[in-house]
């Protein structure tokens, strides 16, 4: 099966859970949070991930770390994941949970990278695009990669709006290399 697909499957269950339970603000932070301690440790990567890690000793490892920092329903949520196997899915299921609150929030994430840092004028104005793109609120990230030499990448979902000019230039090398062959 693919991850994606395993991914959905479980973030669709626990969206449900949010849903009737009225808790979909709180888990979202709690599922959000869980994944970005798993992303940002080996260590713990390295536990969850080993088959031969017994699911009882995964479990306290979990309810240790986390047990006095989130719902019941997320630290059972947790545990069911142990319990069937899906550890290395946690980032994929909190990805594709954010999404599904997006959607019911009408609401849709963007990564806005520039070569320089943006005034606030500027973001405004990028905000006010992406909005009109996108028929939807935004909820941006910002960050700088100098990288980009000038101009703006934004990646909303699976759609990237490359305008930097290092793609540019790249693709004007491309152009040129494919008419002097």
């Amino acid at each position: 099966m693919m991850k994606g697909a395993v991914a959905r499957r479980y973030a669709q269950a626990l969206y449900e859970i949010a849903v009737a339970k009225g808790t979909l603000a709180t888990l979202e932070e709690e599922i959000k949070g869980v994944a970005l301690a798993v992303e940002g440790s080996a260590e713990l990567q390295r536990v969850l991930y080993h088959p031969q890690v017994l699911p009882g000793q995964k479990k306290e490892l979990l309810a240790a770390l986390f047990a006095d920092k989130i719902s019941q329903e997320s630290m059972n949520f947790l545990n069911l994941i142990v319990d069937k196997r899906r550890e290395k899915y946690i980032t994929g299921i909190a990805e594709e949970f954010v999404a599904l609150a997006n959607a019911a929030r009408n609401t849709v994430t963007a990564k806005v990278t520039s070569a320089i840092e943006l005034d606030e004028a500027a973001k405004q104005d990028i905000l006010k695009v992406l909005a009109k793109i996108s028929g939807k609120e935004v909820n941006p990230t910002f960050r700088v990669d100098p990288s980009l030499i000038g101009g703006v990448v934004v990646q909303i979902g699976d759609k990237v709006i490359d305008g930097s000019i290092k793609t540019r230039l790249a693709t004007l090398k491309s152009r040129l290399m494919s008419k002097t062959s």
